[in-house]
């Protein structure tokens, strides 16, 4: 049985290759392990086989435009809920571990994460990290930062899993030590999340300053129209970052985005549509990078509200969704199927025996018939900040005629979706960004008491399951557990997920350093400490 004090960092991630193991572990320069593995980064990359890039260069600004901004973003990582909140954070904060691109988590201000029993977690901070206005880092800090989430006042996203956290306390001049209320191996990647991001001990404005340890320093913030940074330079990665200046901004609508990439305004995007490819390949100046992930845009069949609180009418939307013609059609390929549960066939967990629900108009008008709704008519709601949600919608509606139920489309503008009308009707659309821990997915999202909780879903079997897997130290119980909460979702949630997106990023070609991290657009939103600028 594999040591638990070693790598914590190394958990949840696909580990199949030494290679992969090897980077999993890599961290600013020095690899730290407790099982007592420390190499230098240079032999690191001997070892990982890397071939080297062309040298980095200091200097320049750009722009990077998200899909999503509105007077709700924030400088709080505990509230950070959308794109350019993700983005926003990574640039000025930085978190005890974050996302690589083998689905795992690296070490960052912590130097080690270590537990004999994954209830009881010691970490080592780093030494010499400061925060933007020179206060060193310290245990009090995390404890500080971790602890808030727990204060209903501060209204965190990450509530129902800091709820977890039975105590945090500091244990020495860099140490401090996590007890959760029970066992839960994921600890180290749900740490990388962007809403755990370290604040400094006692911070409680976050209206228009932002105090981190991150590669850029806060130069302006206006909630809804931009964000800019500056060079943190003394940033606790050694040369990084690279560029002077990032600006960063909010472009609902796609073909304006790309628009302002074609034309030079704009040197990033996130999100760009399939269709939108070849032009922008076309162009000689830009190109995009896909990366495959877990992103989906799901259907939403609120169980307490009528018509969709019926089973029957639920499973009849189900069959009514044509998976093919969405990824074929609306995504031009850059998709992979999915059933009607949100883990993706790349992750470990992935149930591949559950049968794949077929788009089957037969048996939705069988559904449909059985719940005495032949000829409903229902309105859906849709949004292009939903990504494919309008056009997923028109597929719906033709596929609704044929089985015998007519839905009329609502398409709702970008601004105040998320706020104004997701999970607000008995039909409409979630756009649920990629997790790596299936127990972070699952409390947020599918929970019976989760915020998220999209369709307002209660099943007490999912939630025992849920509790179980997260101290189930024999990794084949633990599997069979989250199958079985597959199983759960794919037959009884009010949740339909047709497809899981590949994550499609544009840039301008003299952007360098550029590479895929499946845990959202933009390098998993962490872009801003990687890339720099070949002018």
């Amino acid at each position: 049985m594999k040591n638990n004090k070693q790598d914590a960092a190394l958990r949840g991630g696909h580990l199949g290759s030494r290679r992969a193991i090897l980077k999993s572990l890599g961290a600013a320069g020095l690899v730290t392990a407790a099982s007592g593995l420390v190499l230098p980064a240079h032999v690191l990359a001997q070892l990982t086989d890397d071939k080297p890039e062309a040298q980095p260069r200091q200097g320049g600004r750009i722009r990077v435009a998200t899909n999503s901004s509105s007077t709700r973003d924030t400088l709080d990582p505990a509230k950070a809920s959308l794109s350019t909140d993700y983005v926003r954070m990574y640039m000025v904060y930085s978190g005890l571990t974050q996302f690589n691109r083998e689905l795992g988590a690296d070490l960052a201000l912590a130097e080690t994460i270590e537990s004999d029993n994954q209830q009881d977690w010691h970490i080592t901070l780093r030494s010499g990290v400061t925060f933007h206005d020179g206060k060193s880092l310290t245990p009090q800090d995390v404890v500080y930062s971790l602890m808030r989430h727990k204060d209903p006042d501060v209204t965190s996203r990450v509530a129902p899993i800091a709820a977890q956290f039975e105590e945090v306390v500091v244990t020495g001049e860099r140490s401090l030590r996590i007890m959760l209320k029970a066992p839960n191996a994921d600890l180290p990647v749900m740490l990388a999340s962007s809403n755990f991001c370290v604040v400094a001990d006692g911070t409680t404005d976050f209206s228009r300053t932002a105090n981190g340890t991150g590669p850029y320093q806060l130069k302006e913030f206006s909630a809804g129209v931009r964000t800019i940074g500056v060079r943190n330079p003394n940033f606790w990665k050694p040369g990084k970052p690279y560029l002077d200046e990032i600006e960063l901004v909010g472009i609902a609508d796609e073909s304006s985005r790309v628009n302002a990439l074609l034309s030079g305004d704009i040197q990033m995007v996130l999100a760009v549509d399939p269709r939108s490819t070849k032009r922008v390949k076309r162009s000689g100046t830009c190109d995009v990078m896909q990366t495959e992930s877990s992103l989906y845009t799901n259907l939403v069949m609120r169980q307490d509200a009528y018509p969709t609180n019926n089973p029957d009418f639920v499973m009849a939307i189900k069959y009514m969704t044509d998976r093919e013609l969405i990824k074929r059609a609306l995504f031009r390929g850059y998709a992979t199927i999915a059933n009607d549960h949100p883990v993706a066939p790349s992750h470990k967990y992935f149930h591949h025996e559950l049968p794949q629900r077929p788009y089957d108009i037969d048996r939705a008008k069988f559904h449909l018939k059985k719940a005495g709704m032949n000829g409903l008519r229902v309105p859906i709601f849709a949004s292009p900040v939903a990504t494919g949600s309008v056009d997923m919608a028109a597929l719906m509606q033709l596929s609704g005629i044929e089985a015998g139920v007519h839905l009329g489309i609502n398409r709702v503008p970008a601004d105040g979706y998320w706020s104004n009308h997701w999970m607000k009707h008995p039909l409409g659309f979630g756009n649920i960004n990629p997790r790596v821990s299936l127990d972070e997915l699952f409390s947020l999202f599918f929970k019976s008491d989760a915020p998220w909780n999209e369709s307002g879903w209660q099943n007490q079997q999912f939630d025992q399951l849920l509790l179980a897997a997260r101290g189930e130290g024999d990794d084949a119980k633990r599997k069979q557990m989250y199958w079985d909460m597959q199983e759960l979702i794919h037959q009884h949630c009010g949740i339909g997920i047709p497809v899981f997106m590949n994550l499609i990023d544009g840039y301008d070609k003299r952007v360098k350093g550029i590479f895929p991290i499946p845990t959202g657009g933009l390098m998993g939103y962490s872009f801003a400490e990687h890339v720099w600028l070949d002018a």
